[in-house]
């Protein structure tokens, strides 16, 4: 089987039938109605009238449409809203249970599936832990994970599945000694395509892609809609990682692992350089604990219920922003970020503190002929990974590019 790395993400391992039923009965829905779903998805509940004014599409069009998506369960009618001369306009909005899509980690410390509806709420999960990620003992656990979230939903929306998407770190086998494993244990990744390995087993779309890119998807589909049309994206997990967005759309590279930003070289307090997965990684808070007797269920148990001592995040907080500062000051200098986004694993006032140590890190080293982006906290925290690799089905299935709409 080909290696993931050799794809053009996000691909798709399989298609098998119509799970979600459509006008060309593929569950793909055509390029107006996906025009349409997209618009409603970012401004919510519209008026035929608006999306027509919106996408320029002809007011029979748009009514043609609406009435195809409200058929199929994917639109529903609002509240009239009165107050103006003639008829009171009606806005159509997303239906929950218009779709389902599943979304699958595939973490270097864990698994983790979860069932999301067509509005992007998380409607079930399923997880486990490990030491180390093995073939098997992924495929074993997304069959046995599918089944028992698709077990929450009634008969009849169980066929509104419309795929899976799967989110990991490419090159897997390469993280051996990070993971402190053998390196053998991990050699397995190199021969087996996972992807297509649950797609067969499981009959359904399933789609792959970077863990940090898909992440960084989820900021783009189901985060805050007022973002600037290019950004960078750092993900802090186990090892920290990266995504970039040009032109409103998620851009992945020949092989998918574009803005690897981990890999990025950055100095150290010892004066070498080293790279900024060894200073942004939660593996090196987690190994400060650990030396100091703690236990990793301290880190990997919650997002949001840690227990680490104060001395060791101060620690590891100025570190990770030093990091942090110096890619992204490099980085703005290839490109003239507008926005720099940094989210991950941990409790949303660490999350606020690493960006705030950032921000101030960039201001004091600040240089000259160059604008410091605007550095925000994300808006989607620990969820990122699984819900980008759900967005993926969704994405390819419902939804065109940002840019795509003001094209009409």
């Amino acid at each position: 089987m080909d290696n993931a790395k050799n794809q053009d993400p996000p691909r798709e391992a399989a298609a098998h039938g119509d799970a979600v039923r459509g006008s060309n009965q593929s569950g793909m829905r055509a390029h107006n109605e996906r025009l349409v779903l997209t618009l409603v998805r970012q401004m919510g509940p519209l008026p035929k009238a608006e999306i027509a004014r919106m996408t320029g599409l002809s007011a029979q069009t748009v009514s043609v449409i609406m009435r195809a998506l409200e058929a199929d369960g994917l639109l529903e009618k609002g509240a009239p809203i009165r107050g103006k001369v003639g008829q009171p306009s009606v806005p159509m909005g997303l239906v929950a249970q218009g779709a389902y899509f599943l979304g699958l980690k595939i973490g270097r410390r864990s698994l983790e599936m979860i069932l999301v509806d067509f509005l992007g709420r998380v409607q079930g999960r399923a997880q486990t832990s490990h030491r180390f990620p093995e073939p098997d003992a992924v495929v074993r656990f997304a069959e046995k994970a599918m089944t028992q979230l698709l077990g929450k939903l009634p008969v009849q929306h169980r066929k509104r599945l419309a795929g899976l998407g799967i989110a990991m770190p490419y090159r897997l086998w390469e993280w051996a000694d990070a993971l402190k494993v053998d390196p053998a244990q991990m050699a397995a990744w190199q021969d087996r395509d996972v992807a297509v390995e649950i797609a067969q087993r499981l009959e359904v779309p399933v789609y792959l892609q970077n863990d940090a890119s898909a992440a960084c998807g989820a900021e783009l589909v189901f985060g805050d809609q007022d973002k600037p049309r290019n950004f960078l994206y750092f993900f802090v997990g186990f090892f920290v990682g990266g995504g970039l967005v040009l032109d409103n759309a998620l851009y992945t590279g020949r092989t998918g692992n574009a803005a690897a930003l981990g890999s990025a070289p950055v100095p150290s307090g010892d004066g070498q350089m080293r790279q900024l997965v060894d200073l942004a990684s939660l593996a090196t808070l987690e190994k400060a604990l650990l030396n100091e007797g703690g236990n990793s269920d301290q880190i990997w148990g919650d997002s949001q219920e840690w227990t680490v001592p104060a001395h060791l995040l101060e620690h590891w907080l100025d570190g990770a922003a030093q990091g942090l500062a110096h890619v992204i000051a490099g980085s703005v200098c290839l490109i003239e970020f507008d926005c720099v986004v940094i989210d991950g694993w941990m409790p949303d006032h660490l999350r606020e503190a690493l960006v705030a140590r950032t921000v101030a890190q960039l201001k004091r080293s600040a240089l000259p002929g160059i604008d410091v982006p605007d550095i925000r906290v994300g808006t989607i925290g620990s969820d990122a990974r699984a819900l980008g690799a759900a967005s993926l089905p969704l994405s390819n299935r419902f939804l065109v590019d940002r840019n795509a709409l003001w094209k009409g």
